[in-house]
């Protein structure tokens, strides 16, 4: 006689995941890669600062700081036009989880480390190094504030770069403080209706007023931390002076200096698919004071500086969650059984998680070395400064493209509890979305990378730093497909500029899945092997397929040690 039983909610096989489930309550202990990478290129008096605070911010990214993210998401910004009394107030109100992140920006010190003075005195050579170490990590939780952050970030360094001694003195200090309440945070002010990446079409215009100050009217269409307390915008002094060439750069201050509001007519905040917690809005200048920052006719010139640190930041937010999606997928696949095993050991779902494992590598190796090259670069290292133009456009491009990829494989690796929006990887994926629009999108990159390599040195540059690598790794078959790209940039100058610029896509998306590999080559050392040479065999096939051939399963222990994920 078979025994008959309920199927019931206590049923012992009635569960997702078994038993013995964990999840890292530390995104910075559990990251053997990260610290890895920071042991090795910091300086020991710069990894003992910054250890204990990565230790603290990868505990509160992977518990407190998660919680918080995902009800700063489901509880979007307000704005509050007017006052109970008709009165225009234009204000922005948030839910409290928004607040408490940004409290945990400013204690991790990703800026404090780089402004304040002793301190960036101290790590000037890897002050950005150290930065970008926090906001690792900061963004593997929260990707909506950590847009805000990139641009309190870059109108620091517009400040340090072009402002008056007196403002650079008396804002930055707002941006490298300790103190949240006293924390000024940052907004650029750039997309119009009529311009969009088309920047040379904006429209907004700017009267002389008295001394550096001028009047700004006109409409900006997409302004990111709508509620800034200093804002930089670009608008037209002189209509007549078509293009880029006739916009200057103005600071925009929340308050003027009598302490009254700086008028800025909101029109509506935007509802986006992603980063819904931070404020985007339509607003309309009329009549707002901006003071001129730089000479006037700069201002595209002056603002590429703070455009090109946003397109940094966009690849550490990347980065940092192409990672954060992989661990979920695998803390999820680790404790999943499916058809009489645990699913991690299924060969398709072994051969998925390890191509995850190795874009992770590959991205998180190529934002690092372009972290050193800002580093070196701001040092004045002409060679690194030629090398950064170059890869900055490059990196954004690969970085938001596959991030978007991972974020979709992920979760169909984990299945329908993914596409739950209980789940984080909803959020991750709503807010990967935006990365490959924000601060140009692909075909834009291309463009640039174009003029980078014929307007600099980055081109040759970056050719000699592979080539010598991979003399060193001895490895005859990436020798080869470097040697066809090498040719192929030579005939690439002869081409009409239609062509050229359709041809420079494919060129450079080669170029990017060689140099890639060409940095896990650097990276690698006795320690750094075991997750990196099968990362190296994975894209080497992964990169350049030879045909339908039989391939040979990855064992369970490679594609772990790929991850490198200690929880």
């Amino acid at each position: 006689m078979i025994k008959e039983y309920k199927t019931t909610a206590q049923h012992p096989h009635n569960k997702v995941l078994q038993d013995d489930k964990r999840s890292s309550q530390n995104f910075f202990d559990s990251d053997q890669i990260l610290q890895h990478y920071l042991q090795k290129k910091c300086s020991p008096k710069a990894w003992n600062y910054m250890q204990d605070k990565l230790q603290k911010l990868g505990q509160q990214a992977a518990t407190e700081m998660d919680k918080l993210s995902m009800l700063a998401d489901k509880n979007g910004p307000v704005l509050v036009k007017r006052s109970p009394l008709g009165e225009d107030i234009n204000e922005i109100e948030f839910h409290p989880a928004y607040e408490r992140l940004k409290e945990i920006a400013v204690e991790s010190e990703m800026f404090r480390v780089k402004w304040e003075p002793d301190l960036r005195k101290q790590f000037q050579k890897e002050r950005h190094t150290l930065g970008f170490s926090s906001g690792y990590l900061y963004v593997m939780a929260e990707g909506g504030l950590f847009c805000p952050l990139c641009m309190t970030d870059g109108v620091a360094r517009i400040l340090d770069r072009y402002a008056s001694e007196e403002d650079r003195s008396r804002l930055i200090a707002h941006i490298a403080t300790d103190d949240v309440k006293d924390l000024m945070t940052g907004a650029m002010f750039l997309t119009e209706k009529a311009g969009g990446s088309d920047v040379g079409a904006n429209l907004v215009s700017a009267t002389y007023d008295k001394e550096s100050y001028y009047k700004l009217n006109g409409e900006k269409w997409f302004c990111s931390n709508a509620n800034a307390e200093l804002i930089l915008a670009l608008a037209r002094t002189n209509p007549e002076i078509k293009g880029t060439k006739g916009l200057s750069i103005f600071l925009i201050e929340k308050n003027k200096k009598d302490g009254s509001v700086n008028h800025k007519n909101i029109v509506r905040l935007k509802d986006k698919i992603g980063v819904r917690s931070m404020a985007s809005a339509e607003i309309i200048l009329e009549d707002t004071e901006g003071k001129i920052i730089g000479e006037e006719g700069q201002g595209f010139k002056i603002m590429t500086d703070m455009i090109n640190l946003s397109r940094l930041y966009n690849s550490v937010t990347a980065s940092g969650v192409l990672r954060r999606v992989l661990i979920e997928a695998y803390q999820y696949l680790r404790y999943r059984q499916t058809f009489g095993k645990i699913a991690l050991e299924h060969s398709l779902v072994l051969d998925k998680l390890a191509e995850l494992a190795a874009l992770h590598q590959a991205n998180f190796y190529f934002t690092w070395r372009t972290i050193q090259a800002l580093d070196q670069a701001d040092n004045g290292d002409e060679k690194a400064s030629n090398l950064l133009r170059l890869l900055t456009p490059m990196l954004k491009k690969e970085t938001a493209l596959d991030v978007v990829y991972t974020c979709r494989e992920a979760m169909e690796a984990i299945g329908g509890v993914a596409y739950i929006e209980e789940s984080v990887v909803p959020k991750l994926l709503r807010d990967a979305l935006v990365l490959p629009i924000w601060e140009g999108a692909s075909n834009i990159m291309v463009l640039d990378m174009l003029r980078a390599s014929f307007k600099s040195t980055g081109l040759q540059v970056l050719f000699s730093e592979i080539q010598a690598t991979l003399q060193e790794a001895k490895d005859a078959f990436l020798m080869e497909k470097f040697q066809t790209l090498v040719t192929f940039s030579k005939e690439l100058q002869s081409l009409s500029p239609d062509d050229l610029q359709l041809n420079a896509k494919s060129f450079f998306e080669q170029l990017a899945n060689l140099y890639k590999i060409v940095l896990l080559y650097q990276n690698l050392d006795e320690q750094s092997q075991s997750w990196i040479q099968p990362a190296i065999d994975y894209l080497k096939s992964y990169y350049y397929p030879n045909g339908l051939k039989v391939k040979k399963s990855l064992s369970r222990e490679t594609v772990e040690q790929m991850i490198a994920w200690d929880f």
